[in-house]
């Protein structure tokens, strides 16, 4: 196997790039780029994230030099040791005079924000969920590929679609932290945070470039995040050079918002720390993006502890391979068991992007397909290869609180098509049609009940962590966790036999019969005869050749062989007097019940206590009525008194 070393780089001099920080305390990130208008003839639309102006300042009086031929990255390469790198002190500029301070996000944010991220695939499956979401606006592929730096041959990875695109605002937003427009239902995005997290994750620095029309104009916009450039100009803040152009006439206009020097300053910076070197170079970007659309590019991928690059694209040519989990299973001698689970999807979705990114959505796309390093992907839903199929319906218990009634929810149920011969087990949970935790095992380690057993739903109704790689441990995700419990238990009892293991209570069951055999063997045949006769008169005689009663008078009884040799082994636990025993299956058994026990009467306690308020509060109104009538009547009164004596003295 093939292992690509990153390219050698000499030691590149430090250019300083002095550029003031948003005062837009909304904005998480600061955006070189648009602000002021230069002239009042300017009639382009201004986007709402506004940094501060660099009026009247060209590229050299702020300190950026022409770029330079190699790309500059970091010394410390590795991902989870890049967020201690010490660059020197940090370059902290007093605001201008007039002006208000405020709060800056350190670049070092961007990287401890990034680290939610454990997985690399974790990381990409945000990117491609982002294009996933465009489909509303029009969107038909995602592209993922692996391009080469001109610059100094290094590997880079690309994110394409044909969606939308960013308008200058939209791009500003997607930059900065916590933006986020997707308000509907259907989309997966809702924390406007993992642009920044995946990116970031995956490489040192993102280039985007992304073409919009909005309102009958228009634009094509460059975006630049680099962990590398803030780092080594040792940055307090996070600065995001930015340049937007005019498309709707016959040739790209730059758009200026204060000064045509900060837009050259803008400009230069993006040459000096992307992987192109020109301005022609840049704009060729967008040949390839059409009317609307957007292209990522993460480069200064990250290496792994071995000085290697994390990502592998040269052990296969359709696919993007994680090359410290591929490696794991790269010993030559393996058992033939071994080499069957390796090579199953849920073992192959651990360090193949082509396979965890086949089952990362439940449903299949009809207008829409992901690309893969030029290869279009075959979307799997492993429901469609189960055995004895079972449907489970349920239907969470939102409690007292809940707003609206929540649907009920489907869980499909079968052994693998590969059963009994693989162990592979668990549920696939989703939400929003998207993958949050593949073949989730429910049940306890150790324990080969469910075996084989494989389960898919779709859970809306709880949140996911912010890496969507897991759910948040709420009281629904509980419930929901001892329900699937129940599903895969109660499923097992009754279809574990269809593939050749024992069912439950079969070894209790021969016991009993052997202790009854051995018993009736203790006593005289003639007792024996007796006995049977009398208790059962309609039983035959016993035959003494190969009867009922063959083999010295014990039991011809048929024994139930299992047709292989992945017995059910159940642990059993013995009561004090010794005479029955428990099996710890059974026990996690009774507890399910118990712990579901428990939810009921949690729930009718909570509708309890809310009967009671509504009664107290009931009991409140109706005091105040009674106060109100008693003060009225109490008035009337006084009011009749006073009359009275009014007609006397009168």
């Amino acid at each position: 196997m093939s292992r690509r070393q990153p390219p050698n780089r000499g030691q590149q001099p430090i250019n300083v790039v002095e550029i003031d920080s948003s005062d837009d305390e909304e904005e998480g990130a600061t955006v070189v780029a648009p602000s002021k208008r230069s002239s009042s003839s300017d009639t382009k639309p201004k986007p709402k994230a506004q940094p501060q102006q660099n009026q009247n300042r060209s590229p050299e009086a702020i300190g950026l030099t022409q770029p330079t031929p190699n790309l500059q990255t970091l010394e410390c390469r590795s991902f989870w040791k890049a967020g201690a790198c010490v660059v020197g002190p940090t370059a902290r500029t007093a605001p201008p005079p007039g002006e208000l301070e405020h709060a800056r996000v350190h670049p070092k944010f961007l990287h401890s924000n990034a680290t939610s991220h454990k997985w690399a695939f974790g990381a990409i499956a945000e990117l491609l969920d982002n294009a996933v979401d465009e489909i509303h606006n029009g969107a038909t592929f995602v592209k993922v590929d692996k391009i080469d730096i001109m610059k100094d041959n290094s590997p880079a990875l690309l994110f394409q679609d044909d969606g939308g695109g960013m308008d200058p605002d939209s791009i500003r937003k997607c930059m900065s932290l916590g933006y986020s427009s997707k308000k509907s239902n259907k989309t997966i995005g809702q924390y406007g945070n993992g642009f920044k997290t995946s990116t970031m994750r995956l490489g040192a620095d993102v280039i985007v470039f992304s073409r919009a029309s909005r309102a009958s104009k228009a634009t094509q916009s460059v975006g630049l995040l680099s962990y590398t450039f803030l780092r080594k100009t040792a940055q307090d803040d996070v600065i995001v050079p930015m340049i937007d152009f005019d498309i709707s006439g016959h040739w790209a206009e730059p758009i200026i918002y204060s000064s045509h020097d900060d837009w050259s300053a803008n400009l230069t910076t993006i040459l000096e720390w992307s992987p192109f070197t020109s301005k022609d170079r840049l704009l060729e970007q967008f040949e390839d993006i059409g009317r609307h659309g957007t292209k990522i590019i993460i480069y200064n991928l990250w290496l792994n502890d071995e000085g290697i690059y994390e990502l592998s694209f040269d052990d296969d040519d359709e696919d993007i391979r994680l090359r410290d989990e591929a490696n794991r299973g790269g010993q030559t001698k393996l058992q033939k068991k071994i080499v069957e689970l390796q090579s199953h999807i849920s073992y192959r979705i651990r360090y193949s992007l082509r396979a965890y990114a086949s089952i990362l959505y439940l449903r299949k796309f009809t207008n829409f397909s992901i690309l893969l390093r030029g290869k279009p992907l075959q979307q799997f839903n492993i429901a469609d290869e189960l055995k004895y199929l079972k449907t489970v319906t349920y239907r969470p218990q939102m409690g007292i609180m809940a707003s609206k009634e929540v649907a009920a929810v489907e869980t499909t149920i079968g052994f693998i098509k590969e059963s009994p011969a693989l162990g592979v087990c668990g549920f696939n949970v989703y939400h929003k049609n998207r993958l949050i935790r593949p073949f989730w095992k429910v049940t306890a380690e150790g324990s080969s009940k469910g075996n084989g057993v494989v389960g898919v739903l779709e859970a809306n109704f709880i949140e996911p962590a912010h890496d969507k790689q897991d759910f948040e441990r709420s009281s629904l995700f509980i419930r929901l966790e001892a329900k699937l419990k129940q599903i895969l238990v109660d499923y097992w009892n009754h279809h574990c036999h269809l593939v050749g293991y024992q069912p439950p209570g079969f070894r209790a069951q021969n016991t009993e019969k052997k202790d009854s055999a051995k018993s009736q063997k203790q006593m005289p045949e003639e007792e024996v005869h007796l006995d049977q006769h009398v208790n059962d008169p309609h039983t035959c005689l016993p035959h003494t050749n190969n009867g009922l009663l063959g083999n010295g008078g014990r039991f011809n009884l048929p024994v139930e062989i299992p047709t292989t040799g992945f017995a059910d082994a159940h642990n059993e636990v013995v009561n004090e007097d010794g005479q029955e025993a428990i099996s710890v299956d059974q026990i996690c058994e009774e507890n399910i019940q118990l712990f579901m026990r428990c939810e009921e009467f949690r729930q009718k306690e909570m509708e309890l206590k809310q009967m009671v308020t509504e009664l107290e509060r009931e009991l409140e109104q109706e005091k105040r009525k009674r106060a109100q009538l008693a003060a009225h009547l109490e008035t009337k009164r006084k009011q009749k008194m006073t009359k009275r004596q009014t007609e006397k003295v009168s």
